[in-house]
């Protein structure tokens, strides 16, 4: 449950790649449609493709010069599981709350359709957190102005995190997101965020449900992409089907 206000939603998940060829493969694979390329990313050092899933998405980004934090987490971990953008209601109280927490907020900006702050990885772990506020609700500035002509059906059912400490990873993200864990688990509006057990930590992987999960699952074979029952490996990130 949350400590004020109404539990966040999960908005975004993202990739890091060394090549766009990660988000033709996405496509491909998962049936999606045309992505959105955001030419606001290349302030990080990045170009992207975003695809609409439902009124979620997926984003693949790719760094474009070496000093990007993007290439820096490539060359220390490889491909991956790189972000997560919640959605908030309020997000005047998050960025209170996280500075009261003295977790550093890395980037801010307030447009009138969206604001949105950044949470910077070393301090909450796994994963740079993103929590935004469109206005309207519904709305997704990140997504581009057609992304609902786009968008391929399917939504998120979660994601995974893995760490060293669970314990301690899940307990940093429920305080910074004013959610009270529950046996390792987060429970949002419409997802839940898990955290597991693992050598470091990383942000592991995406829970989806797609329309049809069998076509889905022989494309990525076809693909010659390692499937295990209803999980696909893609670009350092399980992608668990349901």
């Amino acid at each position: 449950m949350t400590s004020n206000g109404a539990p966040p939603r999960l908005r975004q998940l993202v990739i890091v790649a060394r090549s766009l060829d990660t988000a033709d493969l996405l496509k491909q694979v998962l049936g999606l449609g045309e992505p959105y390329p955001d030419p606001g990313v290349a302030e990080f050092g990045l170009v992207n493709a975003v695809f609409a899933l439902g009124d979620q998405f997926l984003e693949v980004i790719v760094p474009t010069t070496d000093k990007a934090p993007g290439q820096r987490f490539i060359a220390r971990n490889g491909e991956g599981g790189y972000m997560v953008i919640f959605q908030t209601d309020d997000l005047a109280a998050l960025r209170q709350r996280v500075d009261g927490l003295g977790m550093r907020r890395v980037w801010n900006v307030d447009f009138p359709d969206i604001s949105a702050s950044h949470i910077h990885p070393a301090d909450i772990g796994g994963a740079i957190v993103s929590v935004d506020e469109p206005r309207p609700a519904g709305s997704w500035r990140w997504g581009g102005p057609d992304w609902r002509d786009n968008a391929a059906p399917g939504n998120f059912t979660g994601a995974v995190l893995e760490s060293p400490d669970p314990d301690a990873l899940a307990q940093k993200w429920g305080l910074a997101l004013g959610l009270t864990p529950d046996r390792r688990r987060l429970f949002l509006a419409d997802a839940l965020i898990e955290f597991r057990e693992g050598p470091a930590d990383k942000l592991a992987e995406f829970g989806i449900h797609v329309s049809d999960t069998d076509k889905v699952l022989a494309r990525a074979e076809d693909a010659g992409l390692r499937v295990e029952g209803k999980a696909i490996d893609l670009a350092g990130v399980r992608l668990v089907l349901g």
